[in-house]
């Protein structure tokens, strides 16, 4: 229970704990994912600290949108995540929240996100709508398309060209490539999770990469996070990033070794650690930018 919650009645405790779960509130490893190459993103574009204007507006933001999300996919999904062992008891499929309940609370949390925008720049608030229409898109492009995750992976990081929009009134080149690379990171971690639900979703017959792949999943997700970093590393090899920079992408690949150990033989724990302990090497990584940048 939180402090908010504590002096309340208990029946509106219990809906404020259903909103909590709905948004994931107690599992943050979902909007870290988003926040780590977002901020990465903003670190570059600013050629340092950004300012604590841009760092509360895209923390924030990111919170408000990945929370946004989360109300869209489990209104979109609540008859598959029934099905599923992992999803069967989230609020919306189980009655709990009402889809109008849900929907309104995702449109407040993204108008919320969209306020924050307000406050930087023409471009940035252009490029929020692009954001937007791929938040909306993915919950139903698991119907589909063979690989979502790679849609997710647009959607995740679509926080960078924002980031440079909101810096540099432009989205160069540079924060396109950033992007690609960072999608492949998104279907690293993704496919990892697609991977845990694998047994429920052929039953269902949602699409997933985990499904597509089928027995080439482990070493698509290894090679996609080497993918990854090789194009970051390229992409910012110009920008005298220096020796910590670099050792930071040494420790990404150390955790990419211990995530094939856990992956290799396709154990749901095993898969469903990996996933969650993903928020750590992003971290690794704008760590490194971030170090790189206040030692120079």
């Amino acid at each position: 229970m939180t402090p908010a919650q504590a002096g309340t009645p208990a029946p509106l405790r219990r809906k404020i704990g259903l909103y909590l779960d709905l948004i994931r509130w107690s599992r943050p490893a979902g909007w870290l994912l988003l926040l780590w190459p977002t901020l990465s993103g903003l670190w570059i574009a600013a050629g340092g600290f950004p300012g604590w204007h841009l760092l509360g507006v895209f923390t924030l933001g990111t919170i408000l949108m990945r929370s946004a999300g989360c109300c869209i996919n489990d209104v979109a999904d609540r008859e598959f995540d029934r099905h599923v062992k992992r999803t069967a008891q989230r609020p919306v499929t189980t009655g709990a929240i009402s889809v109008k309940e849900a929907l309104g609370f995702g449109a407040l949390l993204a108008l919320l996100a969209f306020a924050l925008v307000l406050t930087t720049n023409t471009v940035t608030v252009l490029w929020s709508f692009a954001a937007l229409a791929i938040t909306l898109v993915y919950p139903y492009a698991k119907r589909f398309v063979s690989m979502p995750q790679a849609v997710l992976g647009v959607a995740f990081s679509f926080g960078i060209p924002m980031a440079f929009a909101a810096v540099q009134s432009r989205v160069p080149p540079l924060a396109w490539v950033l992007l690609l690379g960072n999608l492949f990171w998104v279907l690293a971690y993704d496919t990892e999770y697609a991977m845990v639900d694998r047994d429920d979703d052929l039953k269902i017959g949602m699409k997933t990469s985990a499904i597509t792949l089928g027995r080439l999943d482990v070493p698509v997700v290894t090679t996609s996070y080497l993918i990854f970093m090789l194009i970051w590393a390229v992409a910012l090899a110009g920008y005298s990033l220096g020796a910590i920079f670099y050792i930071a992408i040494g420790l990404a690949l150390v955790q990419v070794v211990w995530h094939y150990t856990l992956i290799r033989t396709r154990s749901r724990d095993g898969c469903f650690k990996a996933f969650r302990l993903n928020h750590w090497l992003g971290l690794t990584m704008f760590a490194g930018i971030a170090l790189s940048y206040a030692l120079r």
